[in-house]
């Protein structure tokens, strides 16, 4: 993961909804003089949508905040959703945003509760799909016990409905959560998981591909398929999911193709900046950092052992101390994970 391909990929905000106002807005396009910087078109932009605004366009007000916004200046974009809020659902969901955050002003959880409540429940069809987005913010508000009182059945609920049986037009990021949601030790139901996973991963979520890969690969909430597995974490993989990379080092070294392994190891091995990986591909920090524990495991046994890789007692030992205090557990052999897990199971019956 290169951190230059971070960067100029959340440089592509701002462009992508210049792209989108000039689309709707031909006057804007045609009026904008070709700027030599991205800088200059956005300026230029913003002069043009606020003289819409000024003549009671709507539209030019919301696009004129988030350009703000996309641009980091968040007290502007403040003003003018807060002007438009009660109108716009839009304005209002960047709002709560803005409040959950504390980005440009002071952070207001009941505020931005409130606010993402409203657009979820909001009595009209032209809140249209940000409604999803206010359902999923709200069940990840209800799970972690952020601004509210933590509560895993209203999650599982908030997540249900902005999941929509799967609608792709829906929130995909509540289908990927509640196949994490089954997962844990507190709402284990593996077949569920499996199942928002799979409606996820059809969706073209990222980190549900990495997760049905590994559910394939253990048998966890379907029938074991090393082939399906193999298949799901390479193109994860490929895609950048760090979970990914760190369970497919594994298999390559369980499959002796430890060129491989330690080839694959040793660049994960590499990463750093775990937010901006998580930001660029939408992948919760927690499961990067498992994937980059079990690269470092494995890439320190081919080093231990000179698999594909010429040995180095120095570095095996650096690399198992910081994969075991990334994640503890991955010091522990699978055979005692996997019975922990089924007396979990059989404590629940």
């Amino acid at each position: 993961m290169d951190c230059r391909e971070l960067n100029s990929t959340e440089k592509t905000r701002a462009s992508k909804l210049l792209n989108e106002i000039n689309e709707i807005y031909q006057d804007i396009r045609e009026e904008s003089i070709q700027p030599e910087t991205t800088g200059g078109s956005v300026e230029n932009t913003m002069i043009l949508l606020k003289e819409k605004s000024e003549r009671g366009d709507s539209q030019a007000a919301f696009l004129l905040g988030q350009l703000h916004y996309e641009e980091g200046r968040y007290a502007e974009a403040e003003i003018i959703f807060d002007g438009i809020k009660d109108e716009d659902p839009r304005a209002l969901y960047q709002l709560a945003v803005l409040y959950y955050d504390g980005l440009g002003t002071k952070e207001d959880l009941s505020k931005a509760i409130e606010y993402m409540r409203t657009v979820a429940f909001w009595d009209s069809s032209e809140v249209g799909c940000i409604r999803y987005a206010a359902l999923y913010n709200l069940g990840r508000s209800y799970l972690e016990g952020f601004g509210v009182e933590a509560s895993s059945a209203e999650a599982e609920r908030l997540w249900l409905l902005a999941a929509d049986d799967g609608n792709p037009n829906a929130s995909v990021k509540a289908q990927s959560s509640l196949g994490m949601f089954y997962c844990r030790p507190e709402t284990l139901d593996l077949r569920k998981a499996f199942s928002w996973h799979s409606e996820a991963c059809g969706n073209g979520s990222l980190e549900s591909q990495g997760a049905l890969g590994v559910m394939y690969l253990y048998g966890h909430g379907v029938q074991k398929d090393p082939d399906a597995a193999l298949f799901c974490l390479k193109e994860a993989a490929e895609r950048g999911n760090v979970y990914a990379q760190g369970h497919l080092t594994a298999c390559y070294y369980h499959r002796k193709l430890y060129s491989r392994a330690a080839a694959l190891g040793e660049r994960v091995c590499g990463y750093e900046d775990i937010s901006a990986i998580a930001r660029h591909t939408d992948c919760l920090e927690e499961y990067i950092r498992k994937g980059i524990a079990i690269a470092m495991f494995y890439y320190a046994r081919c080093l231990q052992l000179g698999r594909g890789v010429l040995k180095n007692r120095d570095r095996v030992k650096s690399y198992f101390t910081q994969a075991a205090r990334i994640d503890p557990e991955i010091s522990k052999p699978p055979g005692r994970k996997e019975k922990k897990r089924k007396e979990r199971k059989k404590s629940r019956r």
